[in-house]
């Protein structure tokens, strides 16, 4: 059974067709040309580096692991920080070259999604809240609710993207013709 990475979720939730491209036509993205991406993971590793030994007090972070790896069935993918806190609940830290701007885009909402599955999985421990810390923003920590339903939408998309490799079904493109505008693949697809 083939398993995905949070950021291929996300990827599937803005257009099906990514999926399509990237997995049954084998058309690799190129991603790594965009000078923000570059950067966010440079900055990603810079800050895992300087926060080894730093414990979230405020909000009850009992033990941590850092850079962990974890996979099931599927979903697989490196989470920032695995905090165990408090009420016995585990929660998802992930870091972002972003400047807090009052609000969570939904794509770092589906990221959190995916790592709390994996974390259920792997810890058998409820997660019911992740954290977001905006590194553009004096680190700003931002805490998102996780709920089932959320969950539930994560196995679903992963559901259909199996389907899209197993069947090579050409899927319908998002219904939101903007997100073409900076796509990709926007030079190949059908619109």
């Amino acid at each position: 059974m083939t398993s995905f990475y949070p950021s291929q979720v996300i990827e599937y939730l803005y257009c099906p067709r990514y999926t399509y491209f990237e997995y049954v036509l084998r058309i690799p993205q190129n991603e790594e040309k965009y000078h923000k991406v570059q950067r966010g993971r440079e900055v990603h590793d810079e800050k895992l580096e300087q926060n080894k030994n730093y414990l979230r007090k405020k909000i009850g972070v009992q033990q941590k692991w850092i850079d962990h790896y974890m996979g099931s069935p599927q979903l697989r993918g490196k989470v920032d920080e695995v905090l165990s806190l408090e009420d016995g609940s585990y929660a998802p830290l992930d870091y972002k070259f972003a400047v807090w701007k009052d609000r969570v885009f939904e794509t770092y909402k589906q990221q959190l999604y995916c790592y709390a599955l994996l974390i259920e999985e792997t810890f058998g421990a409820n997660v019911n809240k992740g954290f977001l810390v905006y590194t553009r923003s004096k680190h700003k920590l931002v805490e998102i609710p996780i709920n089932q339903t959320s969950k539930n939408e994560v196995m679903e998309s992963t559901e259909k993207m199996l389907e899209i490799i197993e069947r090579n079904k050409f899927p319908k493109a998002t219904t939101y013709k903007k997100r073409c505008l900076n796509c990709t693949y926007r030079n190949i697809c059908i619109k």
